[in-house]
């Protein structure tokens, strides 16, 4: 199976990322693998051979416009050059401009289209975001009933796409982000949370891009009043992001930097994970929640909004606490819930495990990621 690859994401062009890994995964359920990668501020102009039969062709752009017109040229010459006219597949990592992108290559070249989404776009807080995430939404009504099939990352967002009547050639399958659970199981802590900050006798991990829509900022705002019952308490927030200084000056502005830390990405989250008291996630939306899942398989219990995986792997009551998204009350009355009960926080340990580890391991993950694509190839 020849298939081209529409995406977002530079870091595929980056050796040794955690998306590099997964194409190399990808390029072994493909004769061929091309990937037109459109990013902002991408330094490499020449094809990156990721593996014999992996290729990446970076393309640099500026705002959504450019990123169709530059995405559809590469596409074309791509095309061209590498006869993918005779292609199996074109899959799209959104149904928005990369999902527009893939439409235009596969009516130009012939090419079944699968479109993927990755994040919650039916959510009302995605639409109220910005004025690009409306197009967004108008653009997806458009592309996916013209998909040969749909890949949704959680069972949240099938349910959503079926609430809202899209008249989709096939079902939407369900092939969530893989999570290598015993990877993070058996990882050695090398660094200890309560031991880099033993100012905190409970120390509060969150770890994400700080964006908008993560809602880091109500995390901060709740953290402040707990500290005042509770003057131990730590926010420990890793993560970059264009959010990052407006997050600084929120701290100073309420003057709780003694209470909250702001550390730059790492790679070695699992040691975090295992060493906090509580994960927390405030997003308005998410796919699935990668994080979450990765903090249940360390062990570490969790409380989030209602978003992306909630419900589904990770259930109220059960497993850790859910609440509503931007209800900053009953979130803080839900880490204060945890604070102050161990035996609680015990239990949901006890029961994340359980339910992590009956999520899909990496062959039965790229079994299933490869099926996605062949019922769109078989339409």
């Amino acid at each position: 199976m020849k298939v081209l690859m529409i995406s977002k994401d530079g870091k595929i062009l980056e050796e040794g990322a955690a998306v590099r890994r997964r194409i190399l995964d990808y390029g072994k359920l493909a004769e061929e693998l091309h990937i037109v990668v459109i990013a902002k501020n991408v330094t490499v102009s020449e094809t990156v051979k990721i593996a014999d039969n992996i290729f990446a062709y970076p393309v640099n752009f500026s705002g959504p416009f450019g990123y169709v017109a530059r995405g559809a040229a590469a596409a074309w010459r791509l095309a061209a050059v590498h006869h993918l006219g005779a292609a199996d597949l074109v899959t799209c990592q959104d149904p928005f401009e990369s999902g527009l992108v893939g439409w235009l290559a596969a009516k130009r070249f012939h090419l079944k289209l699968q479109l993927q989404i990755h994040t919650d776009f039916l959510s009302p807080f995605f639409r109220k975001g910005s004025l690009l995430n409306k197009i967004r939404v108008r653009l997806a009504s458009f592309l996916l009933p013209r998909a040969d099939g749909v890949r949704v990352v959680s069972q949240r967002i099938k349910e959503s796409l079926k609430r809202r009547g899209y008249h989709l050639r096939s079902g939407p399958r369900v092939v969530p982000i893989f999570v290598d659970v015993k990877k993070i199981e058996d990882a050695e802590a090398r660094v200890d949370l309560r031991a880099k900050y033993p100012q905190f006798d409970f120390v509060i991990l969150m770890a994400s891009r700080l964006t908008r829509e993560k809602n880091i900022g109500m995390a901060i705002n709740v953290v402040g009043k707990i500290a005042e019952r509770h003057p131990g308490v730590g926010l420990v927030i890793v993560g970059d992001g264009p959010e990052q200084e407006d997050l600084r000056s929120q701290i100073l502005k309420q003057k709780i930097g003694k209470n909250i830390i702001m550390e730059n990405w790492t790679e070695d989250l699992p040691s975090y994970y295992k060493t906090a008291d509580l994960f927390l996630l405030t997003s308005n939306y998410e796919g699935y929640g990668m994080s979450v899942a990765e903090a249940m398989a360390a062990g570490c219990p969790v409380i989030m909004t209602d978003v992306g995986l909630a419900g589904d792997v990770l259930i109220n009551g059960v497993n850790g606490l859910v609440v509503p998204v931007g209800e900053g009350g009953l979130l803080e009355a839900a880490i204060l819930d945890m604070m102050e009960d161990q035996y609680k926080r015990g239990s949901f340990v006890k029961k994340e495990r359980e339910t992590i580890f009956r999520l899909p391991n990496k062959e039965s993950f790229l079994e299933n990621y490869q099926k996605s694509w062949e019922s769109c190839v078989a339409r």
